[in-house]
């Protein structure tokens, strides 16, 4: 017989169904609210400040480089607005739309966009438009993350840019945008750029005077912090301003246009004897102000990737050499002012004298000559220096010689014055034959720089003023930024500068030199002493070339400007008044008139004697 099954009542089944579903509910209300606790509660503040982090947004505030003007005010350098370019992947797959709602139409654009958007790119930025392609085609990365920032290009100008986002606005293109990213941008191109130097991709100071002063020219970044949510920024959120505090601006004693004209010069001089390169500085002999400072070849500030390493610095500061004659300039100073001789004292030269394990001789053939000292120099006499100079011992030749300035620096405000940037300078143990050598500019070395500061020295009455080369500073506040200076020094008295200055002229103006018209410039008197120097070659001898120079003061009367150009390893002619002189003289007619030196209508005619009767 069958067993009756039990049968629960249905009601009750219903009860703890029921009863089952309320105790569950009742533990999920228990959880939300621990958690609703824990939230609003325990952890409100931690939490409400994640919040806020996540809608605070900072955008750093570039500062501008402080502008470098010359001494007439035209811009040299300063900061123009640029753009990073940068891409967002993930946009441009999409073409800027939410992808769960795209038609078929729009997913068809989106498609094309990016090779759309490549082609654009290489236009305005340059390069191929498969390279952007391939940055710009995957919208997620290898871990399945959005790739939403892409660097494309940076210091793209502000025009460029524009342009750029105007056509991709036109054609309706998405996921581009751009970061604020200064430029430096030197107006005048090539001019000056060993004095400027030039920046880096980070903006900071590489060369010249932009690494020199890199710590005033940088100025400060400032920020802005706001908070912004998808619909952008909120009007009553968090929000701090911190202003950018731009560089300092630099005013040069540079002139521009004097710049210009020594560059052009300069090259020409190079080019024309085919030479390896060629230095020419410009100076006010009464203040040390450098008017202009070439160097070629050079490069382009703003492309300075493009130029030579060898090119990129200043050779004026930095490259040393032995001057040559011109230094006899220096000798005679030293040995006037001691009191050793005049310009008129009376030198029976041979035509060599035993020096060290050789001789000394001159750069022609002679026999015995009788010169004045005036004629030592005008003549370009190495024995008659030598015999004069071993009149005064080793120690006090030196000590003048360094109050010149030669074998320290000049305190110029450009890097590279140090080790050999700052030349060679025998001490006064020095061996008899070192001070004979010394004497006519050979076994020490110089810069052009130090060179053209201790003739200056020697031809303004006596007076030693450093070179420099920047007149002033000042903050973005208006504050002037002391720019260290060296005291001005009396080397020589006056009346020994006077007779240096007469004996240079006779180099130029006297007779006895069958000195052509050509070589003077009408209306006023000029100064001068070329140099010719053998360079060291690679095993120690006089074999590796020549130097060529010519430094030039006016009016000999009352010398305000100085004009000195070295022309390194010419190989069409080499002596210093074939290189050097006719671009030293072209100079020195363009800066006396500019500078205020007016012409004298009647000069007489030079006749200080260079020779004697025995």
């Amino acid at each position: 017989m069958a067993r009756k099954r039990s049968r629960r009542p249905v009601g009750r089944i219903a009860e703890v169904r029921v009863t089952i579903f309320f105790l569950v509910m009742a533990f999920l209300f228990s959880l939300l609210a621990g958690r609703a606790l824990l939230v609003q509660g325990i952890d409100a503040g931690s939490n409400a400040e994640k919040a806020a982090a996540m809608l605070r947004h900072k955008e750093i505030l570039k500062a501008d480089r402080g502008v470098i003007v010359d001494r007439n005010g035209t811009v040299l350098a300063e900061t123009q607005p640029a753009f990073q370019v940068i891409a967002d992947p993930y946009s441009i797959s999409t073409n800027g739309r939410d992808p769960s709602s795209m038609t078929e139409e729009q997913k068809d654009t989106a498609a094309r966009a990016p090779r759309a958007i490549a082609e654009i790119a290489a236009r305005y930025l340059g390069g191929d438009p498969a390279d952007y392609l391939n940055k710009i085609k995957d919208p997620m990365d290898a871990d399945g993350n959005r790739r939403q920032y892409v660097l494309l290009a940076r210091k793209v100008g502000a025009a460029i840019y524009q342009q750029m986002v105007s056509e991709l606005t036109a054609q309706g293109w998405f996921g581009i945008y751009s970061a604020p990213d200064p430029i430096r941008f030197y107006p005048n191109g090539t001019l000056a750029s060993n004095v400027l130097g030039f920046v880096n991709h980070e903006n900071e100071g590489a060369a010249g005077l932009e690494y020199s002063q890199n710590a005033w020219l940088t100025g400060t970044d400032g920020s802005q912090i706001y908070q912004s949510s998808s619909y952008g920024q909120i009007p009553l959120g968090e929000s701090a301003l911190v202003e950018p505090v731009d560089g300092a601006a630099y005013q040069l004693t540079i002139d521009a246009e004097m710049q210009y004209m020594a560059e052009t010069e300069l090259a020409s001089a190079v080019a024309s004897h085919k030479a390896r390169s060629g230095t020419a500085v410009v100076m006010a002999v009464n203040s040390g102000e450098v008017l202009a400072l070439a160097n070629y070849p050079s490069f382009d500030s703003n492309d300075p990737a493009t130029g030579k390493e060898g090119d990129l610095g200043n050779r004026a500061v930095t490259d040393a050499y032995e001057p040559g004659s011109v230094q006899k300039v220096l000798t005679m100073a030293a040995l006037i002012d001691a009191g050793v001789c005049n310009a008129d004292t009376k030198v029976e030269v041979p035509s060599r004298i035993s020096s060290g394990d050789g001789y000394v001789t001159d750069a022609w053939s002679h026999g015995t000559l009788y010169m004045t000292a005036r004629g030592v120099l005008a003549r370009s006499s190495n024995v008659g220096t030598v015999l004069l100079a071993r009149q005064i011992d080793k120690s006090t030749l030196r000590n003048y010689l360094s109050s010149f300035g030669l074998g320290t620096s000049t305190g110029i405000e450009l890097p590279g014055e140090a080790g050999a940037g700052m030349g060679t300078l025998p001490d006064a143990s020095m061996p008899d034959y070192a001070r004979d050598q010394i004497s006519f500019g050979q076994g020490l070395s110089v810069t052009a720089l130090q060179e053209a500061a201790a003739v200056a020295a020697v031809t303004n009455g006596g007076t030693y003023h450093a070179p420099k080369i920047i007149a002033s500073a000042r903050t973005a506040e208006g504050e002037d930024i002391t720019v260290p200076r060296q005291e001005p020094r009396q080397v020589i008295s006056k009346e020994a500068s006077g007779q240096v200055v007469n004996m240079m002229e006779a180099s130029i103006a006297s007779p006895e030199m069958t000195t052509l018209d050509a070589n003077k410039i009408p209306g006023y008197r000029m100064a001068g002493k070329s140099g010719t120097a053998q360079k060291i070659g690679r095993y120690g001898n006089y074999d590796g070339g020549y130097t060529g120079s010519f430094v030039a003061v006016a009016p000999a009367e009352d010398p305000k400007i100085l004009v000195y150009v070295v022309i390194d390893e010419p190989t069409d002619g080499y002596y210093g008044s074939q290189v050097a002189f006719p671009a030293t003289r072209e100079l020195m007619m363009q800066a006396l008139p500019r500078y205020g030196v007016a012409p004298t209508a009647n000069i007489s005619p030079y006749a200080d004697p260079l020779s004697y009767e025995p």
